[in-house]
């Protein structure tokens, strides 16, 4: 059988173009999410108030460090199968959201990082201003902090972006019909395929990972702060 036909094959039995398109909505949702959450971090790691700095560098550390696959097991062994806290009625889907919930969660951390990074690179003369002219901390934040931080952050957050889409694989643990579980149903059926399954998927995320990279590039150099 040529390599024509061995992709002809596994492309006619299996609907590999409908898994990948799985873990790109993972990818799309978790990343509003994240970005989110972790604007919301950013914010409590700078603000002013000691018990918001307290809670928001205790979540990036606790959730920074623990391993993705943990959390995605505590979500469906722990709050789905013990406290059956079912969030939609289709039961499909209600799989699909608690795996961007995790996704989100995770990433939040290190969404919050980036974002705190580029705040780093805002001089401290912005904020004096703001002071100056009778801003608070809140509306300093949203309309001099922010702006500024996000565009010098844009290279972090791309890099964050490109672990999401990849990290989507241990949906599979949620039991989400995405790429990587397809990828074990092939192999398992189909092992004398082996190397042109890995050549499909491996190529499917780089087709995925790739145009943000890019997009990531053209953002930062786009948009990047003139001093």
């Amino acid at each position: 059988m040529s390599f024509g036909e061995q992709l002809s094959t596994l492309f006619d039995t299996y609907n590999v173009l409908g898994a990948f398109w799985v873990n790109v909505q993972l990818t799309f949702w978790a990343a509003i999410g994240s970005f989110i959450i972790g604007s919301v971090l950013a914010l409590m790691r700078i603000s002013p108030v000691p018990s918001l700095q307290f809670i928001g560098t205790a979540y990036v550390h606790i959730f920074r460090n623990t391993p993705l696959t943990i959390l995605m097991t505590m979500a469906i062994l722990g709050v789905w199968t013990q406290f059956q806290l079912q969030l939609v009625s289709d039961f499909k889907a209600n799989f699909f959201i608690y795996a961007v919930i995790v996704l989100a969660i995770y990433h939040a951390a290190f969404v919050c990082e980036a974002i705190r990074s580029g705040i780093n690179t805002v001089p401290v003369g912005q904020a004096e201003a703001a002071r100056a002219i009778g801003l608070g901390f809140f509306p300093a934040a949203r309309h001099i902090i922010f702006p500024q931080a996000l565009r010098g952050s844009i290279t972090p957050l791309g890099n964050t972006l490109i672990a999401l889409a990849k990290n989507t694989t241990v949906a599979t643990v949620a039991s989400v019909a995405e790429a990587s579980g397809m990828m074990k149903s092939m192999i398992e059926f189909n092992s004398d395929l082996i190397f042109v399954i890995f050549l499909i998927f491996a190529m499917g995320f780089v087709v995925i990972v790739v145009p943000i990279g890019i997009l990531t590039t053209w953002a930062s150099r786009k948009l990047a702060v003139k001093r």
